[in-house]
């Protein structure tokens, strides 16, 4: 599974369904590649592979598309939602209505379809007799059980086998190319062919049950497009593994969490395959410690002595790793630590998406400190900013957080295809045995450039000036232990500059403005599909023009303090309740630009959508 969906080449298929379509048609206009179909199963029904026939056969036929899977916490037996978007427009953030339903679901299908809005379908189990409850949308009632025991003979196996006979319903409903559902279909199971062919034939069964039965009554309708050619489909967590691959990381720490454990699981395998001797002996070293605590730890060891090293974790690591993370920061020493976000606090909802990590980490640990986060808005930014991370922590001798979440970090996206880096490592500010040699020796401590950075030696370097002590208690220039105020002082007055300094390093932020609009957006990570979205629906429903800003990293740099100016009201989009990057913000800003911000703010666990950031900023502008 952990390289099952890695990439996906765009071999779109155009055309029409090889079988002719034999049923009249609904005299409603047909809605086109522009709706979402929502799956209801249950946690461990094994739906998963026949949702990922349905989300790449659609990708296969050249249509925009998005995934995602809306599970609990428990290994099996509680609701499940799986819900794919596809959209002509490109649009990938989750759409708050549901246009079709399978409800596979007893136990939630009465809920899930009176949550339809008028004019949908849904397509159930026919026993469960869900139209008694409406009678203004279109429902297909299916005998599963019966198509599911025709064609699998073995008992055992009919509960996974039964989730492709919806596949075939829903492609012969939507009318979609059986040619890329075939394709999709043996690609998934590629090594089973016996497999493949049991699930092919439930897919068949599927399709002729609703040729011969159902008067289509729905207007959603699929056709080929070109728009996913040369396109990928991946996860964030499998991007970001890549990416660390790329970066020359070699020493992964971790403790398994959700939504997180993926991005290692995924490491492990590139790294097994790419990472390996001639005689097959590992060049990389994966431990999972005890504990995140004994996880980040390890990471400070391996970054201070020269390897490249990184954690995976999610909110409740990160509290546990405050201590070494301000040792991190205070002794000066590298490291990489990927927080795919979830909802909190405490243990919260582990599987459900949030942005709320944001303030804990900008200031993790105690005291006065301040940490670079870099925060990925795709996929492809997932991949970029791991390599990004490693050089930024080497540059600036400091722990670097990447602020990823379960959106991004979990759920299927589609992407243009990862470059491959041609920059070299950047390791910063080390000094060789000739430099000692032509120096006569360094203070670590010593900000010599005026960007506070001092410079630094890897263990081994053969010259008797090239060891120091690392210290993450009271030091001088000299990494000499004191605790003279004028020392302390100096010391985090040149940890201040050098934070300064990082402002200029990290990524800028992508600024989209249109005119002389007196209206901003701020968002950030996953929320900027939304706000994209969300963007042009404030044009086209309401004629309203904004500017837009999406923030890639902390601290801020020249340009966000140059967007919130030149606006006379702006709001920050984001995922958690307290508005933590609009505190972060304000923090950052002038007296006089503090006051035109405004907050937008989703929390409920599900992925923000446009519609809700369309309305509050409506309500909120008074329209």
């Amino acid at each position: 599974m952990a390289t099952e969906n890695v990439a996906l080449a765009a071999s779109a298929e155009g055309g029409t369904l090889v079988e002719p379509d034999t049923q009249p048609q609904s005299s409603q206009r047909n809605i086109v590649n522009d709706f979402t179909i929502q799956i209801a199963t249950v946690n461990g029904s094994g739906s998963q592979s026949a949702n990922l026939v349905l989300l790449k056969s659609i990708f296969r036929m050249g249509i925009p598309v998005s995934g995602k899977n809306l599970f609990p916490s428990n290994i099996a037996g509680l609701p499940t939602w799986y819900t794919i978007r596809a959209s002509k427009d490109g649009y990938v953030a989750r759409k708050k209505e549901i246009d079709i339903l399978i409800a596979m679901n007893p136990e939630t299908s009465k809920e899930d379809i009176l949550s339809l809005p008028t004019g949908a379908a849904a397509i159930y189990e026919e026993s469960a007799n869900l139209k008694q409850f409406r009678d203004d949308i279109a429902c297909y009632p299916v005998p599963f059980d019966k198509l599911t025991a025709a064609v699998c003979s073995e008992a055992k196996l009919r509960k996974l086998v039964r989730n492709m006979i919806y596949v075939g319903i829903v492609a012969q409903l939507l009318k979609m190319n059986m040619t890329a559902v075939e394709a999709t279909l043996r690609k998934q199971f590629a090594k089973k062919v016996k497999a493949a062919d049991l699930n092919w034939a439930a897919v068949q069964a599927g399709y002729d049950y609703a040729s011969t039965t159902f008067t289509k009554n729905d207007p959603f309708v699929l056709e080929a497009m070109n728009a996913t050619d040369g396109k990928i489909i991946i996860d964030g967590n499998a991007a970001a593994a890549l990416g660390c691959i790329f970066a020359g990381c070699t020493v992964v720490m971790w403790y398994p969490i959700t939504p997180s454990s993926s991005l290692v699981e995924n490491f492990i395998d590139y790294a097994k395959r790419y990472r390996l001797e001639e005689d097959g002996k590992a060049t990389f070293a994966v431990v999972q410690a005890e504990d995140e605590l004994a996880a980040i730890g390890a990471v400070f060891g391996a970054g201070w002595a020269g390897a490249r090293a990184m954690t995976s974790t999610s909110g409740p690591g990160i509290s546990l790793m405050a201590e070494f993370t301000g040792l991190g920061y205070y002794a000066e020493i590298p490291g990489v630590i990927f927080d795919i976000q979830r909802t909190g606090p405490s243990t919260g909802m582990p599987t459900r998406n949030q942005q709320g990590d944001l303030l804990s980490v900008a200031f993790l640990s105690h005291g006065d400190t301040k940490h670079v986060m870099l925060i990925p808005g795709s996929v492809k930014e997932c991949y970029e900013m791991a390599q990004s991370a490693f050089d930024l922590a080497e540059q600036l001798q400091t722990p670097v957080f990447v602020m990823s979440d379960l959106d991004l970090g979990m759920n299927n996206w589609m992407s243009e295809p990862f470059a491959y880096p041609d920059n070299p490592l950047n390791r910063g500010k080390v000094l060789s045995a000739e430099d000692l040699t032509r120096l006569g020796g360094f203070a670590r401590y010593k900000d010599v450039d005026g960007d506070g950075i001092g410079y630094r030696t890897l263990p081994g370097t053969d010259h008797p000036l090239a060891a120091y002590f690392t210290r993450g208690s009271g030091h001088n220039e000299k990494s000499q232990y004191t605790e003279r105020p004028d020392d302390y002082f100096n010391n985090m007055e040149r940890l201040s500059r050098k934070f300064e300094t990082a402002r200029t390093l990290v990524p800028h932020p992508e600024i989209i403005q249109t005119g002389k609009s007196k209206i901003g957006l701020i968002a950030f990570g996953s929320s900027d599909f939304a706000t994209r979205e969300s963007r042009d629906q404030l044009n086209k429903e309401y004629a309203l023009d904004t500017g837009y800003m999406r923030l890639r990293a902390y601290p801020f740099s020249r340009e966000v303090h140059e967007f919130v100016a030149a606006h006379d009201r702006v709001y920050v989009i984001e995922q958690n309740r307290d508005a933590q990057m609009l505190s972060l913000l304000k923090l950052d800003l002038q007296a006089e630009d503090i006051v035109k911000l405004r907050s937008i703010r989703h929390f409920n666990g599900l992925p923000i959508d446009a519609r809700s950031v369309t309305d509050d900023l409506v309500t909120q502008e008074g329209i």
